[in-house]
C-alpha cells in the first residue's frame, strides 16, 4: 500500500494554550504588551497563570494550530515539535493525533517542562501572549524525518521557533531535504518582534530557503522596511516566489514573484470574539489550497474563510468543520 501524501507538515512550538479573558489593567499589572507576544521564564509563567481568570486549556502553538485547521478542511497534515515527557506533553500528543495529524517527535527527557502560552484576551478581541517555551525550544535536526518530508506537498515553519539556534539548524536541515525532493517551503513571520530581533539572519534564511512567506502588515513592514504597497511588493518579489500579507478586517493580498498582486476579500465573521489563531487559520486555508493546486484567489479565499471562523469564538481552533463551511461557500 503506498504511503499517504501529506498536504502540509508544520514545524513549530509544541505548547499548550491557556486562554482567559482580561482587561487592560491586568496587562499593565503584569507588564504584558497588548496584542503581542513575549517570552517568559517558568517562574513568571506560574505567577501570571495564578493571577489569570477562569479559561480554557488546549494543545496549541502556531504551526500546530495551522495543521489542526488543515485537518478540519479535510486535509492531511503532520507536525514536528518538542514536548517534555510529562502530563501536558502527553495531552498535547493525544490532542493532535486525535485530529488525524501525524505526530511522532520523541519527547524531551531530563529537560524543562512542556511549554505553555498564557493568552489574555481583552474585550476588543486582542490577544496578548506570554510564552514559556520550555521543551518546545529543544526541537532539533534529529527530530526531522526525511521520509515524512518527502511525502509532503509543503513544509511550513513557525517564525517563533526560528529564534533558538538548535531549532534554526533544524529548519535549515528540513529545507535542504525539502528542496532536494521538490517539496515547497513556507514560513510565517509570527511576530514583528521576531523580525526585529533576528534581522539579517532571518532575511538570509528566507532568501535562501523559503518559497512561500506569510506575514501580517506589521510584520511585513518590519521585514521589508516600508509600508508603501508598491515598495513592499517589489521587495517581496525579490525575496520569495509568493508572499501573503494579511490586513485584518481589510482582507489580504498575495504577491507572486511573476504576475499582478491578487487581492483577497475578507470573509466577515458573525462576530469577533477572539483573534487568537486568526493568522494560523489563514495560513491553513492558503497552504491547503496551494498544496491541492488551487488558483491563488481560491486558496486565499479559503484562508479568509478559515480565519473568519476562528475569530468568531473563544480559542484558536475551529468550532465548526472548515470543510463543511468551505463546501457551502463553493470553495471545495
Amino acid at each position: 500500500m503506498p504511503e499517504h501524501r501529506l498536504d502540509v507538515i508544520g514545524v513549530g512550538n509544541a505548547i499548550v494554550d491557556v486562554l482567559a479573558k482580561a482587561d487592560d489593567a491586568f496587562l499593565a499589572a503584569h507588564d504584558i504588551p497588548k496584542g503581542g507576544m513575549i517570552l517568559i521564564d517558568e517562574a513568571r509563567a506560574h505567577k501570571i497563570y495564578a493571577a489569570m481568570g477562569a479559561g480554557v486549556e488546549i494543545s496549541g502553538g502556531s504551526a500546530a494550530n495551522t495543521v489542526a485547521c488543515i485537518a478540519s478542511l479535510g486535509g492531511s497534515g503532520g507536525f514536528v515539535g518538542k514536548v517534555a515527557d510529562d502530563t501536558l506533553g502527553e495531552i498535547f500528543r493525544h490532542d493532535l493525533r486525535a485530529l488525524g495529524v501525524e505526530y511522532e517527535t520523541a519527547p524531551l527527557k531530563g529537560g524543562p517542562a512542556t511549554g505553555r502560552c498564557l493568552i489574555n484576551v481583552t474585550p476588543d478581541a486582542q490577544r496578548s501572549m506570554s510564552t514559556f517555551l520550555g521543551a518546545a525550544g529543544f526541537a532539533g535536526s534529529d527530530d526531522i524525518d526525511k521520509a515524512q518530508i518527502k511525502r509532503a506537498a509543503i513544509i511550513f515553519f513557525e517564525g517563533y521557533l526560528f529564534e533558538p539556534l538548535i531549532a534554526r539548524e533544524a529548519f535549515v536541515h528540513a529545507c535542504d531535504i525539502a528542496q532536494a525532493n521538490g517539496v515547497r517551503t513556507a514560513l510565517t513571520l509570527s511576530d514583528a518582534g521576531v523580525v526585529e530581533r533576528q534581522g539579517a539572519g532571518l532575511i538570509d534564511f528566507i532568501r535562501d530557503h523559503i518559497d512561500i512567506l506569510l506575514a501580517n502588515e506589521h510584520e511585513a513592514e518590519a521585514l521589508f522596511g516600508s509600508s508603501d504597497s508598491a515598495a513592499l511588493g517589489e521587495a517581496a518579489r525579490k525575496m520569495c516566489s509568493l508572499t501573503a500579507v494579511t490586513h485584518s478586517e481589510r482582507g489580504s493580498e498575495l504577491i507572486p514573484r511573476d504576475g499582478a498582486v491578487v487581492p483577497i476579500k475578507p470573509a466577515p465573521p458573525d462576530r469577533v470574539v477572539d483573534t487568537t489563531g486568526a493568522g494560523d487559520a489563514y495560513a491553513a486555508g492558503l497552504l491547503f489550497g496551494l498544496a491541492r493546486g488551487f488558483a491563488l484567489d481560491r486558496a486565499g479565499a479559503l484562508g479568509s474563510l478559515a480565519a473568519s471562523e476562528v475569530i468568531s469564538h473563544f480559542g484558536a481552533r475551529p468550532d465548526r468543520p472548515l470543510k463543511t463551511l468551505a463546501e457551502k461557500a463553493g470553495l471545495l
